[in-house]
C-alpha cells in the first residue's frame, strides 16, 4: 500500500476526499479547525503538481440541496488559507462540473457543492451508490481519501470510490490512525478516558470496549445524571435515559471488576433553566434539588479529574463535561481541557464538541498532543469496530 508521498499524481486530476464539516451560523463559519486539518494534504498534492477535485459535506442535508448548508463559505475560507483562487460551480455533479474538471491545469482546485445534496452518496442500496461513484471517478485520475470524520460511513465518496480509482490515503487520516493505534495498542499506562457529553447510549459501546483496556475512567457531561440516578441519588430535572439504568448498573459493576478506577462528580452546577443567564448555583452530588438541572460538573469534581488525568500517560477525551457554549457552565469542561496541556505523554481530544470547546476556550491546538477531526470516528474505532472509509484505503 503505498502512502502519499511515493503517491505519483504529477499531471493528474486528483479526487480529494476531504472533511470540512464546519460549524455554521447564518453562513459564517464558526470553528475552521477541520478545514485547517485539511491543508497538509491539499499543499502535499500540489507540491507534486496534481490538480484536485476536492469533495466534502456539510451537515445532514438528506439528499437535498438545501442553501444553508452550502460549501459557498467554506470554499471562501479555503481560498482564504491557500492564497489561491476555488473553483466552486456550485453543484456535485453534471455537464457543468464535468466541464470545470476537465479543464483543471496543475494547481488548480475544484470544490464540488455538499456531496450529500445528492441522495446517492448516503443511500444504503450498493448499486446507487456505485452508479454514483463512477459518475464522481470521471473526475479524477487518482483518489486521495482524507476525510477522517467521514471513514465509519459506507458512502459512496469515501467507501465505494476509492475502489474505481488508484488510491491513497492523506496525511490527515494516517496521522489519525496512527494516534489511535497509540490507544488501542499498547498505550503508556496508566491510561486514562474522559467521556462527556448529552447520552450514555450514544458511548455505550465504547465504554463496554475500554473497560478491560483503561486505568481510569472519568465520566461528565449530560451522561453522569443517568450514573447518579443509578446510583440512587436525586437528579432532578437534568437529562437522564431512565432506560439506560440497568446498562449503566451494570458498568459501574463491571468497571469495580476490572480494577478500573471510575470517576463520578461529587459536585453539580445547576440552574432552574437551560438558559445562558440561569443563575447557576453548587450543590452536591448527592443533594440536587428537584425543581433544577444539572448543566455542569463542580469545581470539586473538576479538580479531582485533573488530578487524575495528570497522572496518565495517555488520555483520550470525548464529550464536554458541561454546557460550555454558556459561561456560567464552562468551568469544567474548561478544567479537564487544562488538564489535558498538562499530561506528559500524548493527549489525545476526540473530535467534535470537545475540539470546539477547547478552541471556543481559548486554547490552541498545539497544547495538546492531539485533537481528531473526528468524533465519531475516533470513538467507532476505539469501540473495535472496522471503519468502511479506512477499509477502502487498506489501512
Amino acid at each position: 500500500m503505498p502512502d502519499l508521498a511515493s503517491f505519483d499524481v504529477a499531471g493528474k486530476r486528483v479526487f480529494l476526499r476531504c472533511d470540512l464539516n464546519v460549524p455554521l451560523k447564518d453562513g459564517v463559519i464558526k470553528d475552521d479547525g477541520r478545514i485547517k486539518a485539511s491543508l497538509p494534504t491539499i499543499e502535499a498534492l500540489l507540491e507534486k503538481g496534481a490538480s484536485l477535485v476536492i469533495a466534502a459535506h456539510l451537515g445532514r442535508p438528506k439528499g437535498e440541496a438545501k442553501p444553508e448548508l452550502s460549501l459557498a463559505p467554506v470554499a471562501k475560507r479555503l481560498g482564504e488559507l491557500l492564497g489561491r483562487e476555488i473553483i466552486f460551480p456550485g453543484e456535485v455533479t453534471g455537464a457543468l462540473v464535468t466541464a470545470a474538471a476537465q479543464k483543471l491545469a496543475p494547481g488548480q482546485i475544484l470544490l464540488l457543492e455538499n456531496i450529500r445534496f445528492s441522495a446517492s452518496e448516503t443511500s444504503k442500496e450498493e448499486s446507487e451508490r456505485s452508479a454514483f461513484a463512477a459518475e464522481l471517478a470521471q473526475l479524477a485520475d487518482a483518489y486521495v481519501g482524507d476525510g477522517f470524520g467521514a471513514v465509519h460511513r459506507k458512502h459512496a465518496s469515501v467507501f465505494d470510490l476509492p475502489k474505481l480509482l488508484p488510491h491513497v490515503a492523506g496525511k490527515l487520516v494516517a496521522a489519525e490512525v496512527e494516534v489511535l493505534k497509540k490507544l488501542t495498542h499498547n498505550p503508556e499506562r496508566p491510561y486514562g478516558v474522559v467521556l462527556g457529553g448529552a447520552k450514555v447510549s450514544d458511548k455505550l459501546a465504547v465504554i463496554e470496549n475500554l473497560l478491560g483496556k483503561v486505568d481510569v475512567l472519568a465520566i461528565g457531561g449530560g451522561m453522569v445524571f443517568t450514573f447518579l440516578k443509578a446510583q440512587g441519588k436525586e437528579i432532578g430535572t437534568s437529562l437522564v435515559e431512565d432506560e439506560m439504568l440497568d446498562v449503566v448498573k451494570g458498568l459501574i459493576a463491571k468497571a469495580q471488576e476490572k480494577g478500573v478506577k471510575l470517576v463520578l462528580p461529587t459536585d453539580i452546577v445547576v440552574a432552574p433553566s437551560f438558559s445562558p443567564d440561569a443563575p447557576p448555583t453548587l450543590v452536591s452530588a448527592d443533594a440536587i434539588p428537584s425543581d433544577q438541572m444539572g448543566l455542569d460538573i463542580g469545581p470539586e469534581s473538576a479538580r479531582a479529574f485533573a488530578v487524575e488525568i495528570e497522572k496518565c500517560k495517555t488520555v483520550f477525551w470525548n464529550g464536554p463535561m458541561g454546557v460550555f457554549e454558556f459561561a456560567n457552565f464552562a468551568a469544567g469542561t474548561k478544567v479537564v481541557a487544562t488538564a489535558l496541556t498538562k499530561v506528559s505523554g500524548i493527549s489525545v481530544v476526540g473530535g467534535g464538541d470537545s475540539a470546539a470547546a477547547v478552541r471556543a476556550l481559548g486554547f490552541a491546538d498545539s497544547e495538546f498532543g492531539y485533537i481528531s477531526t473526528g468524533g465519531g470516528a475516533s470513538l467507532e474505532y476505539l469501540e473495535g469496530k472496522e471503519l468502511p472509509g479506512l477499509q477502502a484505503l487498506g489501512l
